[in-house]
């Protein structure tokens, strides 16, 4: 699934009638979630966060800016937050399936419809940045709504997109792209907050201030304080202490977790606490976490248990809650918690089906599930054999060479049975949208144009589920060759049914996108998505009969 999280912040935190109205213009946009709303009264600020598909994501963005601009007069406006206009910074983060690139491409398309149709000024930050003084956003916002005039007067300082025009009601707007902040609390067995900020001045990256032998700040040539670099980048953090609990805490900011994990500065934080004397008694997370985060702390931890990292999702996240003590101060339930959980998809799921249900469904008068919904599946068993005898190795006396490289064989297999299981239910779904607009009227030239264009739109993307099956199909038939070839022999025969599934899978998901393409009248799309599977299909078969060639030679002597 391709998610991004949008979190605008607007200038109005004390009347509820106009924050609901900013709300409900993303509530409103079809296929997004409103995940919090949180107004400020003394700042006079709301800072809204909603998920969604990026197009989705986008739109929802645009019509909150929109209605914020007809509510909010910034002329009026007072707070005790700094700011620069109604709809003050709008950043895109990745989330899942989603790159960064894709997000700084978001910014710009909304920077420019907002100063296009809107007449507000708009300036780019963080990884949209299109100078390197913009990246920082207290920069663009220093003068805020009342030095703006001036500001936009300065040719350097004109807008990304939008006139150099003072807008007196809106003021600008901040777009950006940035990755995904985690508030993230380290929980420790004292009431002392310096204590807790002693640890926590060790782990940011902004470190502490230098002192000399007496103890005094060391201070530069300008007078500013020399300061010595904690121990992890993109890392904010200060202790402090939370009556409700009667505990001192660590609080955290992760700026980027994919440089910096959850986890290392988790263990980090333990191995600090000891030199005090205290003791680590768990943790707790502010918000919502990115699944990621929660997926590489529970391989980590696996790992460091002699464990494969290659179990799945949920076994993942219950080692990561566990290790991580994210049940220490309250319980965590990873369906409120986990932000890719939050977005399911709609209507029923042939996942929730078990084996003999699904069956009997596939066996039913109806066309779907059908051959493509089936051979997701097999491609889905295909990749879990794989993972099996890559975790089976693991460990394993005689298999210490291969023993990293079916840690990474069984976290990619798993990878891709979550993907070919989505697929199961994606193959269907696609077949239901084409059946839909088959059904669509055609009275009226107008209506069977439109038909025949949903028709068109629909069978392309019927076509490319399977087609997707296909392409993972070559990398199921190399991690089978790989474990047929460097895995634990007791499960050799497991490798190769792994293989054979994934031949059928292939076979079967090249029959639907054959299918498929003869509802298309594309013919470049015909051609394109006919020739790659035909390749595909080829490649696969070649190393499915290597791999049989290869099983048969230590098994049917």
């Amino acid at each position: 699934m391709k998610i991004v999280e949008c979190v605008p912040n607007f200038s109005e935190g004390r009347d509820p009638e106009k924050i609901k109205a900013i709300t409900r213009e993303v509530e409103q946009t079809p296929g997004i979630k409103l995940l919090d709303v949180d107004p400020g009264e003394s700042t006079n600020r709301t800072v809204v966060t909603f998920i969604g598909p990026p197009e989705a994501v986008k739109e929802a963005a645009f019509r909150a800016i929109r209605k914020a601009a007809e509510v909010i007069d910034m002329g009026k406006h007072k707070g005790a937050h700094s700011r620069i206009g109604a709809t003050d910074v709008c950043p895109f983060v990745p989330v899942s399936g989603v790159t960064m690139e894709e997000c700084v491409q978001l910014a710009h398309e909304l920077g420019q419809r907002v100063a296009e149709e809107l007449g507000i000024p708009v300036y780019l930050y963080e990884e949209a940045a299109q100078k390197a003084e913009r990246r920082n956003l207290a920069t663009i916002r220093v003068g805020e709504y009342e030095g703006l005039p001036e500001k936009l007067k300065d040719p350097e300082w004109a807008p990304d997109y939008g006139e150099p025009v003072f807008n007196a009601k809106s003021g600008a707007t901040v777009i950006g792209a940035r990755e995904f902040l985690i508030a993230y609390n380290i929980n420790l067995n004292t009431r002392d907050r310096r204590l807790a900020n002693e640890i926590a001045l060790n782990l940011r990256e902004s470190g502490r201030a230098k002192r000399d032998a007496e103890g005094n700040i060391v201070k530069d040539a300008d007078g500013n304080s020399v300061m010595v670099p904690g121990k992890f980048k993109h890392i904010k953090a200060v202790g402090w202490y939370i009556e409700d609990y009667g505990m001192a805490q660590i609080s955290i900011n992760f700026t980027n977790y994919k440089i910096t994990p959850v986890h290392v500065v988790f263990d980090e934080a333990i191995k600090e606490a000891e030199k005090l004397g205290l003791r680590v008694t768990g943790s707790e997370l502010v918000g919502l976490i990115p699944k990621e985060a929660l997926l590489m702390a529970g391989r980590y931890y696996l790992e460091k248990q002699g464990k494969s990292p290659g179990l799945p999702e949920e076994e993942l996240i219950r080692t990561a809650v566990l290790s991580l003590g994210l049940n220490d101060v309250a319980p965590f339930d990873p369906g409120k918690k986990i932000i890719e959980y939050q977005i399911k998809e709609a209507g029923p799921s042939l996942l929730r089906l078990n084996l003999k249900e699904f069956a009997n469904r596939l066996s039913a008068d109806s066309p779907t599930p059908g051959g493509g919904s089936a051979a997701a599946l097999a491609a889905a068993l295909s990749a879990s054999l794989t993972a099996m005898v890559a975790n089976l190795t693991v460990g394993r006396k005689g298999y210490e060479e291969a023993e990293e490289e079916m840690k990474k064989v069984a976290v990619r297999a798993q990878q891709l049975k979550d993907e070919m299981l989505r697929a199961v239910d994606e193959d269907s779904r696609a077949f239901n949208r084409v059946m839909d607009a088959c059904r669509m009227p055609k009275n009226t030239e107008e209506q069977a144009k439109e038909r025949e264009a949903a028709i068109e739109m629909t069978s392309q993307g019927a076509s490319l589920v399977p087609f997707g099956v296909l392409e993972k199909c070559v990398g199921l038939m190399e991690a089978a060759r790989l474990v047929a070839e460097k895995g634990n022999k007791n499960s050799l025969s497991d490798a190769g049914v792994s293989g054979l599934l994934a031949e059928a899978a292939a076979e079967g998901a090249y029959y639907n996108v054959m299918i498929n393409l003869l509802n298309i009248k594309d013919a470049a799309f015909k051609e394109e998505i006919g020739g790659r599977a035909k390749t595909l299909r080829n490649e696969v078969a070649k190393a499915g009969a290597e791999l049989r060639a290869t099983v048969a030679s230590h098994l049917l002597r």
